[in-house]
């Protein structure tokens, strides 16, 4: 989504929604990007505002979201709060004249996501959305050896990503609400929150869009109303195959975050490069069987390197390396996929002998 560059050396952020992501991640990321600032938090609920750099001068810290949005020094918000107010805030931010970067999913329905990127367009301002696991340099890594040749004809990619989610889950044991499983809230369960990691990082890795996907989603091990777990198929636009599984009843022990890249020439495989930390291992495997670990920055943060792509396209008119459409079609696979178990065929076990 284009929009005028902004004629300012530093990005004035705010923050709508200080919970962990945001306290952990989002905020050190605008603190530590040479082209940003933080200016303001918001959060509607006064603990978690308080707690959120307890011992730091913040110019605005503020349970309204219209003081934040009125501020002359605000060039661009942060919105990490839960699904069900992504399209109230991005088109307030929008209304307000300020760029939006929003936490992933885009919202919790493909209308809901279409109304906000509208919004953000009548107003002339840009938006993107944050799936900062775009942003790892070790999944750059894996889009290179692609483009490159190295792994010949991609035949596959297979995603596990999973954690361990009750329903009484939260962040350091802090008390908050786990709105994550809660349907009218999140839109889904862990099918809506992890799946679209995968879904956009196999286009970005293979450089062309998903165009046909299924799954089934499971409410295996816990009893809130939303799914515990799912796994996923699709098929790519040249025919590339992926199968992903997602969970919340995985306990964290296990193995649980893998991604792995298959092609007639070689295999890449990343270990713990999903989710908010930066590091992990990425290991080739030739066909010829040797094996090469795959050097990229472990030091560096996909948040950090979110943050300064988004302020970087906002100061200089450039556009944001991934548009609007691209993260509509990430909700339309979403959509897709939760709707196909009604095609689901049943077969019945053979009787026994």
């Amino acid at each position: 989504m284009d929009a005028p560059a902004q004629n300012v050396d530093t990005v004035g952020w705010g923050v709508i929604g200080c919970g962990w992501v945001a306290r952990d991640f989002g905020i050190p990321a605008i603190q530590n990007a040479s082209n940003s600032r933080l200016v303001g938090l918001c959060d509607r609920d006064g603990d978690a505002l308080a707690a959120t750099l307890p011992d730091t001068s913040v110019p605005c810290r503020t349970q309204r979201t219209g003081e934040l949005l009125r501020r002359d020094d605000l060039d661009a918000v942060y919105v990490a709060t839960p699904n069900e107010s992504h399209a109230e805030l991005v088109s307030a931010c929008a209304k307000a004249g300020k760029h939006v970067l929003c936490e992933k999913p885009m919202a919790r329905t493909t209308p809901e996501a279409e109304s906000l990127v509208d919004a953000c367009r009548t107003a002339g301002v840009r938006y993107a959305t944050a799936f900062d696991q775009r942003f790892h340099p070790a999944h750059r890594r894996l889009q290179d050896l692609v483009a490159d040749g190295t792994l010949g004809t991609v035949t596959t990619v297979r995603i596990h990503y999973a954690c361990w989610t009750p329903a009484d889950w939260t962040p350091d044991g802090i008390s908050l609400d786990n709105w994550r499983v809660d349907p009218d809230r999140a839109g889904g369960g862990a099918f809506i929150d992890l799946a679209p990691h995968g879904l956009d990082l196999t286009q970005m890795i293979l450089g062309e869009p998903l165009t046909s996907v299924s799954a089934l989603l499971q409410g295996q091990v816990f009893d809130y109303p939303v799914d515990d777990g799912a796994a996923l198929i699709a098929r790519s636009e040249s025919g590339t195959l992926l199968s992903q599984s997602v969970a919340y009843n995985c306990p964290d022990v296990f193995p649980r975050r893998r991604l792995e890249v298959i092609g007639t020439e070689g295999r890449a495989l990343a270990v713990n490069t999903m989710g908010q930390d930066e590091g992990g291992e990425v290991t080739l495997t030739r066909s010829d069987g040797t094996e090469t670990a795959i050097d990229f920055d472990k030091d560096r943060s996909p948040f950090l390197g979110q943050v300064d792509a988004f302020a970087r396209s906002v100061r200089t008119g450039e556009p944001f390396p991934f548009s609007p459409a691209h993260d509509l079609h990430i909700m339309r696979l979403v959509d897709a996929a939760v709707e196909s178990p009604s095609t689901e065929v049943p077969v019945s076990p053979a009787p026994a002998a």
